[in-house]
This record gives structure tokens, sequence and C-alpha cells, in this order.
């Protein structure tokens, strides 16, 4: 699947803030050069979706900023492919401009490991759970609207069924979140029977972090994604890890290196308390069982 301009972007973005900031340029003599605004430079290198990147402005501030040529050309060869959008973009409205990022690093990622504590994710909620989720979070959404976001998620649980090597999900779901009756018995024993058709899935792996574990973890990270990337051609404009924690009216990205470490040693954490593949399967069903 194409990737749209998600990550191209941030690999402009990204290498052209490092420049500039290893060669001590100041901000404004930046943006003046370009002529744009100091916010328009900021979304240029956060890879923010909306300004235009064209040739000759990365061409120009590479070379305020001393870059080699080959560095010249790779970010010159990655502005075509800023300029390609995501299929997502096809839904206009449907899409919130927090999660626009978001759809385009899970587009982009090789590997993905999450906890939920309380919802289920994206990747595993069946049209019956999200339907039930999305009219709770936002109760006048019209049916039109919600159906093109079970579409959308739908398209985006495509990559499931994509080659193991390519791409992979670790999901811990705390045992809480099979318990509660997102939209009824009837559309959550439906939602816990998916989980273990997708947990047979060679791209999926699905364990459970019961009730009875000592650790609070869970409860103190909360909800994230960790997104990682296949290697770029150039490897030196290789997309770096990064965590996405979502909240209720917006997100953030988390890419610091002390950040990535905590979260690693989380999932770690997570390794050794989560119930097996199997086991995880039987309590699921279990509980499905409860719901029925």
């Amino acid at each position: 699947m194409a990737t749209g301009s998600t990550v191209p972007r941030r690999l402009i973005g990204r290498t052209l803030k490092q420049l500039r900031e290893q060669s001590g340029v100041p901000q404004v003599k930046a943006y003046k050069l370009i002529d744009v605004s100091p916010q328009t430079l900021w979304r240029i290198e956060t890879g923010q979706p909306g300004p235009k990147i064209r040739e000759i402005d990365v061409d120009a501030l590479c070379r305020l900023y001393g870059a080699d040529d080959d560095t010249i050309s790779a970010l010159i060869g990655l502005v075509a492919e800023t300029k390609s959008p995501g299929w997502w973009h096809d839904y206009g409205a449907a899409v919130p401009s927090y999660f626009d990022l978001y759809l385009g690093m899970e587009e982009a990622a090789r590997k993905l490991t999450t906890l939920h504590g309380s919802l289920l994710p994206g990747l595993l909620q069946t049209p019956g759970y999200r339907r039930a989720v999305i009219w709770a979070a936002i109760p006048g959404m019209p049916t039109v609207e919600v159906e093109q976001r079970i579409e959308i998620s739908a398209k985006r649980q495509e990559r499931l069924t994509e080659d193991p090597a390519d791409f992979s999900v670790t999901a811990y779901l705390c045992e809480s979140a099979l318990r509660w009756p997102i939209g009824g018995p009837a559309v959550m024993a439906e939602q816990l029977h998916h989980i273990v058709e997708a947990s047979k899935l060679a791209t999926t792996s699905i364990r459970v972090v019961p009730m009875g574990t000592t650790t609070p973890l869970p409860l103190i990270v909360g909800t994230f994604t960790l997104m990682e990337f296949p290697a770029y051609a150039d490897t030196r404009l290789t997309e770096p890890p990064l965590v996405y924690v979502e909240g209720y009216t917006g997100a953030l990205y988390l890419d610091k290196p002390t950040e990535l470490d905590q979260y690693r040693a989380a999932c770690k954490t997570l390794n050794a308390t989560a119930l097996s593949e199997q086991k995880t399967r039987q309590l699921v069903l279990s509980i499905a069982k409860e719901h029925e």
C-alpha cells in the first residue's frame, strides 16, 4: 500500500531541523529565506500536513545550512513523495485532523506494539463495536459519517493480512477492556470472537493482562502504541520509532530517546506479565460466553 505523504514529510522536516540546529543558523533567517511564517517553518520541520514543500525551498535551506550534496539530493528526491495523498484523504472530514498524521504513520509502520486498558484497538474492532464507540463519543454524528469511519477502520485492518515480514502487531489488552459490554452483550460477544480469530493471523499477537496481576503498570502507563518503521533506502533518512498516545481531544507523538526507553521498558514488563497467546484465547472465549 502507498503510505501517502506523511513519512516523507517527516523525513524532510526532521532532517532540515537537524541541519539547522547543527549549523547554528537562526530560525528567523531560515523562514525569511523561503518567505514563510515562523509557524509554517515549524510545521515543515515537524512534518505536519498542510504546508507545500517545494524542491527550491529544500535546496535553499540545505545550502544555507551547509548540507553536503548527497543529503541535498536525497531530500529533494523525497519532495515528489510528499505530493501523494494517502487513501484516507478520500474520506475528508471523517478523519479528524490529529488522526490524519497517525494514519500515515500506521500505514508506513513495520511493527506496532500497543497497550489498551479500556477500549479495544481500532485494528481489532468489529463494525458493531466501532459504531457503538463512535456514537458514545459523538452522539450527534450523522450516520453517513459514522459509516465512513467504519470503512476507514476496515481499510486499516487490511494490513493484518499482509506478509508478517512487512507488518506485525503485538496487542496487550487489559482484561477490563474485554468485560465492558460496549454496544451491549451481543455486540461484545461478537467482538470477542473476532479477537480470537484475529489472534490466529500470522501478523498478530494478542495477549491479555489479567486483572489478577499484581503490577499496576497498565493503569500507570495508559493506552499507547509504539511504532517502528522499515529501513529507508538511504539509512540516514530512516524514520525512527515513535510512541502515539491518544487523548479525548487530541494526541501526543513522543520520539525522544528517554521517552522511547520508558515505553520499551513498559513493553518488557507487559510481555512478562501478560497471558500466553493460548491462555489469552481461552480467557477471551470464556468472557465471550459470559456476554452471550
